[in-house]
This record gives C-alpha cells, sequence and structure tokens, in this order.
C-alpha cells in the first residue's frame, strides 16, 4: 500500500524522500522523482511531514521511535493498521518530542491507493488533522474521527472485521452453490442484485476468484493481524465476540494452508479442498 499511495503524492507534484527496508522499493520510487533515504530518522530529518505505511504494530512502534529523533519532523502520519493501544503509545512518544501525530488508517486496497480514493480514518489533535488536509484529500477521502489518539484504530478494525466476515461468507456459499451445481457467475449475478450482495460479491470474487488470479492486493498475513487485533480490542472491552471467533478461525485456516504472503481472496480455496470444487468462471462455446 505503501508505494502506491507514494506514487499518488508525486503524481500530484509533491516532492517525496522515500525509504524501506526493501531497497528495491526505493529505487522504484526513486524513478518516479523521489528522493531515497538511508532510514526513518533521516526521513524525519528532512521533512516536516511524515508518513508511514507499515505492515505491523512493532515495526510502528519501531519507526515511530526512529522519527521521534528526527531533526525537520513536526507531524506523523500513521496509516497502518496498528490497534489503538500502540497508536496511544505513538502518540505519546511523538508528544514528548513536540511532535503531532494522527493515526490514519486506510481503506479501499491496492486499487484505492492508485486512484486517491481510499477511506483515511484519522484520529488526533483537530489542528494537525486541518494541517494534513491536502496530502489525505490527494491519498482519498478523510474521515475525522475523533481527537482521542486511537479511535481512528477501532474504526478501521471494525471495518476490516465486516470485510473480512463477508469476504469468508461470500466464499463459503459461492463453494456451497457449486458444489450443488450453479454456475459462479449466475450465482454472483443473483447476489449482486438481490439482498445477497456483499463487497466481496460485487468486487472480489469478479475480479480475482472466478478468473483464478488470486491478485486483488491484500495479503492473507495482514488480514489475520488485523482480525487478531479486533479480538484484542473486544476482549480489552468485555464484549461478546462469537461470530468473530468464528471467522477467525476461518483466516488462520486460510494462513496455515495458503501462507501469509498469498491473497486474500485465496480464503475460497481452503474450502473449496474441503469440498472437492473450484469456483471458476465456466467458459461457454456458442
Amino acid at each position: 500500500m505503501g508505494f502506491p499511495m507514494a506514487n499518488r503524492l508525486a503524481d500530484t507534484g509533491r516532492e517525496l524522500v522515500v525509504y524501506d527496508t526493501r531497497s528495491e522499493v526505493v529505487e522504484r520510487a526513486i524513478k518516479f522523482g523521489a528522493q531515497g533515504a538511508s532510514s526513518p530518522r533521516e526521513v524525519a530529518d528532512r521533512a516536516e511531514i511524515v508518513l508511514a505505511s507499515l505492515p505491523s504494530p512493532q515495526a510502528s512502534a519501531t519507526v515511530t521511535d526512529e522519527v521521534a529523533a528526527g531533526a525537520k519532523v513536526a507531524l506523523f502520519i500513521d496509516l497502518s493498521t496498528v490497534g489503538s493501544e500502540v497508536a496511544q503509545r505513538n502518540h505519546a512518544t511523538l508528544a514528548a518530542h513536540g511532535i503531532a501525530a494522527l493515526d490514519a488508517p486506510v481503506s479501499g486496497g491496492v486499487g484505492g491507493a492508485k486512484q486517491g480514493t481510499l477511506a483515511i480514518m484519522v484520529s488526533g489533535p483537530r489542528a494537525a488533522f486541518e494541517t494534513a488536509g491536502s496530502v489525505l484529500n490527494e491519498l482519498g477521502r478523510p474521515f475525522f474521527v475523533d481527537e482521542k489518539p486511537g479511535t481512528a484504530q477501532t474504526m478501521k478494525l471494525v471495518n476490516n472485521l465486516m470485510a473480512a466476515t463477508t469476504l469468508a461468507a461470500t466464499a463459503e456459499v459461492m463453494v456451497m452453490g457449486v458444489k450443488a451445481g450453479l454456475d459462479p457467475q449466475v450465482m454472483l449475478d443473483v447476489l449482486n442484485a438481490g439482498s445477497g450482495a456483499t463487497h466481496a460479491s460485487r468486487d472480489k470474487f469478479p475480479k480475482a476468484v472466478l478468473p483464478r488470479t488470486f491478485d486483488y492486493g491484500f495479503a492473507t498475513g495482514l488480514m489475520v493481524k488485523d482480525v487478531r487485533l479486533y479480538l484484542d480490542e473486544a476482549q480489552a472491552l468485555d464484549l461478546p465476540r462469537e461470530l468473530a471467533d468464528t471467522v477467525a478461525g476461518m483466516w488462520e485456516s486460510t494462513l496455515r494452508e495458503q501462507g501469509p504472503e498469498s491473497d486474500f481472496t485465496s480464503i475460497v480455496k481452503v474450502l473449496e479442498k474441503a469440498a472437492g470444487v473450484t469456483v471458476g468462471a465456466i467458459s461457454r462455446s456458442r
């Protein structure tokens, strides 16, 4: 997600300083006009606004500590999904160095990042949100959730549990229909015309499952991370989570069988294997 967002900002005329642990990604960014850096600290030494898109709470905390020591940074925007506890910790770390912070997790996938149509959930100081407005609007549509640090993270976990649930449910019913002899394309047509429509049936299945490309653009490992974070927050709030636990079990199975780097649409493969069917487009000759 970080690369297409950086590319998007460069396309709008922003001057960028970029860092990634993978040197080849930095080299690709340099080709679209960014300047490379050797560390998060160097980025924070050279830029007033620093944005991060990171794969885990641990990575977010580590990068935040480096950014906090930067000489030029005044505002840190974390676009990662890390949970409210880590977000609060990061806000406090940066505040101790006089640096404003926003947690701003995004939804909309790689396509949304490329097109600048992401939904961006933001929490932190209102003044910092106003300062960041032009940058965030270039990436998508920002929603100010609350001034309390971490609340945007909670909103993102709610969003992603819904996304995880609808993708899992759509995969299960599609496998059931194919096992019973239904045409998967007809199934999607009916679902999308009626009350059973989901984002998975409208977008993910037509684009990545029926053509068997499994390249929608979000990793199974990241989805499992987000579901686990949701469960942690629900437990901390002493909430019932029967449905979330069931959905989490399906995603943990997908992680074990398909691996963390698999596309998250691969959840259907686990169900296909158990049913002995394939949910793919049916070739029709005239």
